[in-house]
């Protein structure tokens, strides 16, 4: 899934957990991603394309067990959840991040290519329904609907709502090869393609945690 439905799934956590600060949320909600893109910079993990990038389905997220896979996730939500609520005793911070971190994987293993481990290591075959692959515009509207539907359960604002369907809007074209756009230039360029979804992730997360703590928002506490 995209920066900007992850980032959304954070809206979905505080109505939930309203007493929690929308910084953690959002942070692990993009636990994952951002570890992603640490480990590719370090070439720890590995990106590649097809010699021409037409659609989301010419980038291959070739090599991300540590980062992506089932027990990384599911091992660092229970750490974080272990360490703030029975460590620090904040039971309501602790379940929302942990929640944060494991929608991440859920998420992309809805719309990933089978490149999701259950392991590092794992010898068992890859995870991901491939939508990207397989139905790139279905994946497309499902993203949609459900970053439209996170921006219904918290809060019907409208900068929220532009925010949200803009953020799909711009990767309209990775979805399909008939439309183009600027993703030809990443062929052969594996941080370059590293380096966008950092963008993203860092525009996305900082434009929703700055209107859902906008003066229209609920009152939320600190941490």
């Amino acid at each position: 899934m995209f920066a900007v439905d992850h980032a959304a799934t954070a809206l979905l956590i505080k109505r939930r957990y309203p007493s929690v600060s929308m910084v953690p949320l959002l942070v692990s909600v993009q636990a994952m991603e951002l570890a992603w893109v640490g480990l590719n910079y370090l070439g720890v993990e590995r990106t590649t394309t097809e010699p021409a990038v037409r659609s989301v389905a010419d980038i291959h997220l070739s090599y991300m067990p540590f980062s992506h896979s089932v027990a990384t996730a599911v091992a660092a939500a229970l750490c974080a959840w272990l360490i703030v609520e029975k460590g620090l005793g904040r039971a309501a911070l602790g379940r929302a991040i942990g929640i944060g971190i494991v929608s991440h994987l859920v998420l992309d293993l809805v719309t990933h290519a089978p490149d999701i481990a259950v392991w590092p290591g794992s010898p068992l075959p890859a995870l991901g329904l491939g939508l990207y692959n397989r139905a790139p515009m279905w994946g497309f509207a499902l993203e949609m609907v459900y970053g439209v539907f996170c921006w219904w359960m918290y809060r019907r604002s409208g900068s929220l709502l532009a925010v949200i369907v803009l953020g799909n809007l711009a990767n309209v074209s990775l979805f399909s090869a008939a439309i183009p756009g600027p993703e030809q230039f990443l062929a052969g360029h594996p941080l370059a393609v590293v380096t966008l979804v950092l963008a993203q992730i860092v525009t996305t997360l900082a434009l929703i945690g700055w209107l859902a703590n906008s003066s229209d928002a609920p009152a939320e506490a600190v941490i």
